[in-house]
């Protein structure tokens, strides 16, 4: 019962012991039918919310995964890689890859002055690596500045690409960004965004104990 009903109860003691049964009775029926209302306005609410909340979650998502490809202008993404291990040369749409078919050795991260081979470098790609290419002309300036962009990060993969079709172009897993100058700002928006390598199918695999000496 109420405080109020309570009170009004208080009140009213003195009325005849019929009335009093009577209000007894009407208060009985009325919270069992209250009740009743108020379990199953709670369970359409819950219902309702609960889809909300699952929209609202796979919208979120959707916009997250989204959103990282809107705030970096001119960035591609591809989706459909193969990741079949491959002994021998391997013939790919992008260049540099952006996945699929590799070498069963992954290529050591670290910055290389000489070019590395596709098929081992993509596999890095497969265990959240970052690749960044260059063409073998970019002045030491740029290069120095790729070079402090990638310092402490143990999953970047530096490299000169001779034929590469734009100066410096950054690779991830299934994304790929071409820039004319390493001071692009969306290089290092590259960098932050996809550092933790959580959108390759192997995140966080071996990128040491493979195959090259990096320099650095």
């Amino acid at each position: 019962m109420s405080k109020q009903g309570q009170r009004n109860s208080d009140r009213k003691r003195q009325l005849e012991a019929v009335r009093a049964q009577q209000r007894r009775a009407d208060r009985q029926r009325w919270v069992i039918v209250g009740v009743g209302s108020a379990v199953a306005v709670l369970l359409v609410g819950g219902a309702v919310w609960a889809g909300m909340s699952s929209t609202g979650s796979t919208a979120n998502a959707a916009s997250s995964s989204a959103s990282s490809s809107a705030a970096i202008p001119g960035l591609q993404t591809y989706t459909g890689l193969s990741r079949d291990h491959v002994t021998g040369k391997v013939s790919y749409p992008q260049t540099p890859p952006v996945g699929g078919a590799h070498n069963p050795v992954w290529q050591n991260c670290g910055i290389y002055n000489a070019p590395v081979a596709n098929e081992n470098a993509v596999h890095s790609l497969e265990h959240g690596a970052m690749w960044i290419t260059y063409q073998p002309s970019l002045p030491a300036a740029q290069l120095a500045a790729i070079k402090a962009d990638v310092a402490g990060q143990k999953y970047a993969l530096v490299s000169p690409y001779p034929g590469l079709p734009s100066p410096v172009v950054a690779t991830v897993w299934g994304a790929q960004l071409k820039v004319a100058s390493a001071a692009d700002p969306r290089l290092t928006t590259f960098i932050d965004t996809y550092a933790s390598g959580t959108q390759a199918p192997e995140p966080g695999g071996e990128c040491t104990g493979g195959t090259g000496t990096p320099t650095g």
